[in-house]
């Protein structure tokens, strides 16, 4: 016998219970986390249910959705009913969600403080394995034009070419940036490669015209500001 012949399939519920019709019927939102992944999942396994194999692994990830979004496809198929297909479902699903997250409101934002970059940048670079550095143009209203990737490292640097940075701020007709890069360590503290990379950016910026407001540190739960900090 299968497994998938034995396994317990969404549409051999009770129409009550079965989370598509529940979606359909009243909203996402009226679901739970576990619903929504056993929607993408669609069975479970010969002990349990869809949601139940989804709570499970909410359960495995602290019942956080950012821990499951970091979680490998490796990491997923361990659990019994997860193959490949699965996972990578998964996956997506928690790349598409963390995407949208990213994208900037139909009104641009307006950059008044660290907390306001870091709410922008967060779901970009937060939970990132590498570092990479981006860069917030903004105008002189300090509403943001654009974000832009500048380059992407390994697990302990990237490297910044400053002609990168001001062209896009050309681009952009930006007067104003903050520039950002995760630390997958967790740790905020700036390298000393960091301050002088700070320094340098606002030297440049003064022969462009273009003011450099802020650098912020970003790990997946925090942040460290070069302005806050009176390092700028």
């Amino acid at each position: 016998m299968t497994q998938e012949s034995t396994s317990f399939s969404i549409k051999d519920w009770s129409e009550n219970d079965r989370p598509r019709e529940k979606l359909s019927l009243n909203g996402s939102s009226a679901l739970s986390d576990a619903e929504l992944i056993a929607i993408l999942i669609g069975s479970g396994n010969r002990e349990m249910s869809a949601v139940e194999l989804s709570r499970l692994i909410l359960n495995h990830a602290g019942n956080s959705l950012d821990k499951l979004g970091k979680m490998s496809i490796k990491e997923l198929m361990k659990f019994k009913g997860i193959g490949e297909a699965k996972a990578i479902t998964i996956a997506a699903a928690m790349e598409l969600g963390k995407r949208r997250a990213s994208e900037l409101p139909a009104t641009r934002p307006v950059i008044t403080c660290s907390d306001d970059a870091f709410k922008v940048l967060l779901p970009i670079i937060g939970d990132l394995p590498h570092e990479e550095f981006w860069i917030v143009y903004l105008n002189n209203s300090h509403k943001v034009l654009a974000k832009h990737q500048i380059s992407k490292g390994g697990f302990t640097g990237t490297m910044v070419d400053t002609r990168i940075v001001f062209q896009k701020a050309v681009e952009e007709a930006a007067v104003a940036m903050i520039l950002a890069h995760n630390h997958p360590s967790g740790k905020l503290m700036p390298s000393a490669d960091d301050k002088r990379l700070t320094q340098k950016l606002i030297e440049a910026g003064k022969l462009m015209d273009v003011k450099v407001l802020d650098h912020l540190i970003i790990t997946s739960d925090n942040f460290y500001s070069f302005a806050d900090h009176n390092l700028m």
